[in-house]
């Protein structure tokens, strides 16, 4: 499978604290909106999400169909495509990402040890 660019998204409690602290481990400001509580940082092709008030736990973010740029690339596995090979194995989902429709969407799964995964496709 192909799942996209890969980030953590990170539940921080003072975004502007956790901004400058990113920075001094060399992330700079990718895309975000520090004013909407929200910040993607990026360290050459590692990237975090810094996400204030927005959910209750540290989360790992799939992108399918985008590159480490945020850059459409030319094949990858839809949402939907993912989903359904995931719910052939047996896992089961938390959220699902509508099947019966094309283009952008999420699904969401929980592993073994409760951690949230989300596949978050913008294209």
């Amino acid at each position: 499978m192909k799942l996209g660019a890969f980030s953590v998204s990170l539940n921080v409690k003072d975004i502007h604290a956790s901004k400058a602290f990113y920075e001094k481990l060399g992330f700079s400001v990718f895309a975000g909106d520090i004013a909407k509580n929200y910040l993607i940082m990026k360290n050459e092709k590692t990237l975090i999400g810094l996400f204030q008030g927005m959910f209750e736990s540290n989360i790992l973010t799939f992108n399918p169909g985008w590159d480490d740029n945020a850059q459409k690339t030319e094949a990858f596995d839809d949402v939907r495509a993912i989903q359904q090979h995931l719910k052939s194995q047996g896992v089961e989902m938390t959220t699902e990402a509508d099947e019966n429709t094309t283009g952008a969407a999420s699904a969401v799964v929980t592993d073994p040890d409760g951690n949230v995964i989300l596949l978050d496709q913008h294209v």
